[in-house]
């Protein structure tokens, strides 16, 4: 094989691997590395392979990659994750800072900081994009990245600060005046994000579905009802427009709000079809998993840990084992549903073929751990599959650690309760539409233990 033909399956492979296909993508890149042990493009995608499966060589793969290409950010940003992992945060720390001196404006780096930053509970764990933007302010996006990160954790005030310095020192992006508002109106500063608004003159789906979400917060129905129909004229499977178009209908039209999220078998806990025992062969692996795992900046979560990657990505047997069971269960979900609805956005999928999309675990612990409303605005459907539950539910709190589904989050300053609640078992699958709204109670002790992922219809 001529250096062409591995340069070109090297690049094949890591497209494979991109998109999940990880076994396929490892054989092609050990094929290259026999004929030639120091193809950097084969290096680089088997050290990434490595640290998405969590081999115990993973660190022995960038290593040999950094031999050959020592100047590679990414294979340097692969070592500190792999650090990070292992348990070494320190010398995870002094790689992505050093990462970052050099290429300030590199998002990966830059976002690698701030997670690193949020786990060791640092206060200012986003304050480097203050310093990234010094050092390269002719680049709007770091300061895009470093509004998005802030309101990722409910930082409105903060993120709404640096929106309005970016707006006035990118006049010409727009978007900045959109963040700015939004998150002005998200911090409670309703009458100030009122004139800002105004003053917008983008007209996309993002500024409607954010100024609608601005309009409830005002109560004012009607106007946010008005731009949800032009977002979802756009994109009529826009899962966050009718997500908050939901709320809407709740608040003014109970027949559409019904027929939206209020169908028999919309929201369902169903026993998994594990006859092979799959959920119990998986347990002390996720476990494993979480030992070394962290809180994620940009998810819901709000204390526990969540898992790297994509799940079911992973090629260990037991995970295999464990999406195939899970398969089988969706599928009873799927025929129990209503008639297909071309205009409904969950029953216009009932009869096409679904697959599972990102896919997680989550482990909450008790003292207030626990998931904040929210969305996933990727697939048909969302869900949680329990794993591991505490034997009793302790405190004043009868639902403690529960699924609440169809509770709106709390920055949009609506006095509404959930739809349904449900009760973690261990071995149930909880399934619903993800065009609601979800979270979890917190709980004061024991361990909650959950793998999440989406559907996603196969066009």
């Amino acid at each position: 094989m001529n250096t062409p033909d591995m340069d070109r399956l090297a690049a094949e492979a890591d497209g494979w691997r991109r998109s999940g296909a990880l076994l396929r993508a490892r054989e092609a890149f050990d094929t290259i590395l026999e004929q030639d042990s120091k193809h950097p493009a084969a290096l680089r995608g088997r050290a990434r392979i490595a640290l998405a499966c969590g081999d115990d060589d993973t660190l022995d793969w960038f290593d040999r990659g950094l031999g050959i290409d020592p100047g590679s950010a990414d294979l340097w940003l692969g070592k500190a994750q792999a650090l990070d992992i292992t348990g070494d945060s320190k010398g995870a720390l002094a790689i992505t800072r050093q990462l970052v001196e050099q290429a300030p404006n590199w998002l990966e780096g830059l976002r690698f900081l701030a997670q690193l930053r949020v786990a060791r509970g640092d206060s200012d764990f986003s304050g480097h994009y203050a310093s990234a933007a010094r050092k390269a302010p002719r680049d709007p996006n770091i300061l895009y990245d470093w509004i998005n990160q802030l309101a990722a954790l409910d930082r409105f005030a903060d993120a709404a600060e640096v929106a309005g310095q970016a707006a006035k020192a990118f006049p010409n992006e727009a978007v900045f005046g959109l963040m700015h508002a939004s998150n002005v109106s998200a911090s409670g500063e309703l009458s100030i994000a009122d004139q800002i608004f105004a003053g917008l003159t983008l007209d996309t789906a993002e500024r409607q579905r954010n100024e609608a979400r601005h309009r409830i917060r005002r109560g004012e129905f009607d106007l946010s009802e008005d731009l949800l129909v032009k977002a979802l004229a756009a994109d009529g499977g826009d899962i966050a427009a009718w997500a908050l178009q939901g709320l809407v209908w709740r608040a003014t039209d109970k027949a559409r709000s019904d027929w939206l999220h209020d169908q028999d078998n919309f929201v369902s806990r169903i026993e998994m079809r594990d006859e092979a025992g799959a959920l119990d062969a998986a347990l002390p692996l996720l476990h494993e998993l979480h030992d070394a795992a962290s809180m994620p900046i940009g998810q819901s979560l709000r204390g526990g840990t969540q898992t790297r990657g994509n799940l079911f990505d992973r090629l260990e047997p037991e995970l295999g084992a464990l999406k195939h069971a899970i398969e089988a269960t969706l599928e009873d979900y799927q025929v129990a549903l209503p008639l297909y609805d071309k205009s409904h956005p969950l029953l216009c999928h009932r009869d096409t073929q679904w697959q599972l999309a990102g896919s997680w675990s989550v482990r909450l612990s008790g003292g207030g751990d626990h998931h904040k409303s929210h969305i996933h605005p990727a697939g048909v459907i969302s869900s949680a599959l329990y794993v591991d539950v505490p034997a009793q539910w302790t405190g004043d709190d009868e639902q403690a650690g529960w699924l609440e589904i169809g509770r709106p989050p709390d920055d949009l300053m609506l006095d509404m309760g959930p739809l349904a609640t449900i009760e973690p078992k261990a071995g149930y699958l909880a399934l619903f539409p993800s065009t609601l709204y979800h979270g979890t109670r917190p709980f004061r002790s024991g361990r909650r233990m959950s793998v999440a992922f989406d559907a996603v219809a196969v066009s």
